[in-house]
């Protein structure tokens, strides 16, 4: 038989309803009485309270979606209905660490948007994950792009269409590979040497170099 629990509130004037709890593992579902309007943060509260729960290991999940306490920098407001179902997890404890740097490597790539990002950043982030899903390598890309760079790939959309009208297509795609080479050479600080001893005064080498003089000098003098 299902175990009955009231949560008293001050404001009896607050709509109530009874939500049905069902938590992973041996216990047995439990019924509720919440407010109909209840913030996230609340209602993870009043569960863990009411079944002696670990408040931040504590996941709740209605209608098939975890619901979060926070979003946007804005507590999350869930409305619910009388006999709603709340699925209940607790969220086991990390395992201790053995001094080893043993960090998984695909949390290199998630993507975490900056605390200090303006509002516009933070909305279009949580449309872009939340709502379309996207995967973190693309908003990393999409958030680490500068202005500059998004004017450069909008003017190459517009220009695309005027190249394959002209028949330079072709043309248009090799003159974007060259730029794109051209830009990301870099620029060398003062007393570098380049790999290609072309590019060096006086065609010095790279030390450690391996050509047809080192092996001529290496076969002279027996070596080899």
């Amino acid at each position: 038989m299902d175990r009955h629990n009231i949560v008293e509130d001050s404001n009896p004037n607050v709509k109530k309803v009874e939500v049905v709890l069902k938590t992973i593992g041996p216990a047995r579902p439990s019924r509720l009485l919440v407010p109909s309007s209840i913030k996230v943060r609340d209602l993870r509260q009043l569960i863990a309270s009411n079944d002696n729960l670990p408040t931040e290991n504590l996941r709740l999940i209605l209608r098939g979606n975890a619901l979060c306490d926070v979003k946007n920098e804005n507590d999350v407001q869930v409305q619910l209905n009388d006999g709603d179902c709340l699925i209940v997890a607790v969220k086991p404890k990390p395992p201790v660490k053995d001094g080893f740097d043993n960090e998984d490597d695909d949390d290199d790539l998630k993507f975490r948007l900056p605390r200090s990002s303006s509002r516009w950043k933070k909305r279009l982030y949580s449309f872009l994950h939340d709502n379309l899903k996207l995967p973190d390598i693309i908003l990393m890309v999409i958030f680490n792009l500068t202005l500059k760079a998004w004017m450069i790939i909008i003017m190459w959309f517009i220009l695309a269409p005027v190249a394959h009208r002209w028949d330079l297509g072709p043309l248009y795609i090799l003159a974007t590979g060259f730029c794109l080479i051209l830009f990301n050479l870099g620029k060398r600080q003062a007393g570098d040497i380049s790999a290609y001893s072309i590019f060096n005064e006086d065609f010095r080498e790279l030390p450690g170099t391996l050509n047809a003089d080192r092996l001529d000098r290496d076969i002279r003098a027996g070596q080899f």
